[in-house]
């Protein structure tokens, strides 16, 4: 099957398709609408076919639908109808968790991703969290405003990499997980990864998104607003090709299916 992934950023819009290696992408910003959006995927997107998207969105999503309406892009999100936009089945899920999702190997996973502002979910065994840490209270302001990019443009890269390096290790002792995934466009300012880190690439929220058309188990999460993945398996190492399908179950979702919509589960 071939699965069109979007990841949504304050900066730009990038997509890849299944089979394909190199992204393409266009410019977005604070004033990008969910429908111009569509219309610069469907541009730049070109002679590439799909029959199914997935869309890494920069805030809280719940049942496949934006909560709210993205902090670093323009309006008309919520309540966009995306299915009918692509005329193809979209799963739709926050932007930090699909990168994390291809970020993913074993046991309990931090992700933290450094851009326009600062993203974050938690993997446990497979399943997925979508996480808001970056709007939680810090200093004078929150994480977001000390590690986001406006941060970084302000105070210096010197001071940056404290304030990170400090919010790093508080979510870590809070969190204790067995590692710390760093990934975002600002990541590479950094010049020492604190402990238990490695480096992401943003490329993985590609094959997150490829991962999310997988064969998958949904279980309910105890939190309402939450999302709650389990992954059947999840490949590495020569697996990991952006642009393959290898190990998905190659069969167009069911309206039951994770995401979909009409969907009683969230995704």
């Amino acid at each position: 099957m071939k699965v069109l992934v979007i990841d949504a950023g304050g900066t730009h819009i990038k997509v890849l398709v299944s089979g394909e290696m190199e992204p393409r992408k266009f410019a977005s910003g604070r004033t990008l609408t969910a429908k111009q959006m569509v219309a610069g995927v469907k541009k730049v997107v070109g002679d590439w076919r799909y029959e199914a998207v997935s869309i890494g969105f920069p805030g809280p999503v719940l049942r496949n639908r934006p909560v709210s309406e993205p902090r670093n892009l323009g309006g008309g999100w919520v309540g966009f109808d995306f299915r009918s936009a692509f005329g193809s089945h979209v799963k739709l899920v926050n932007d930090a968790a699909m990168q994390a999702l291809g970020s993913y190997r074993k046991g309990k996973m931090l992700f933290l991703g450094f851009g326009t502002g600062l993203g974050s979910a938690l993997i446990v065994d497979g399943i997925v969290e979508p996480m808001e840490l970056g709007h939680l209270p810090y200093k004078k302001g929150t994480y977001e405003s000390y590690v986001g990019n406006e941060a970084l443009i302000k105070d210096g890269k010197r001071k940056w990499r404290q304030h990170v390096a400090d919010v790093v290790a508080r979510l870590t002792a809070a969190l204790e997980p067995d590692e710390v995934v760093l990934g975002g466009g600002n990541a590479k300012e950094l010049k020492e990864l604190p402990p238990k880190c490695r480096a992401g690439d943003n490329r993985d929220a590609f094959l997150g998104g490829f991962r999310l058309w997988e064969e998958v188990d949904v279980r309910r999460s105890v939190s309402p607003s939450a999302t709650a993945m389990t992954l059947n398996t999840v490949r590495s190492g020569k697996d990991k090709k952006y642009g393959s399908t290898s190990g998905s179950n190659h069969q167009a979702p069911s309206p039951e299916a994770a995401g979909m919509e009409g969907s009683r589960r969230s995704l």
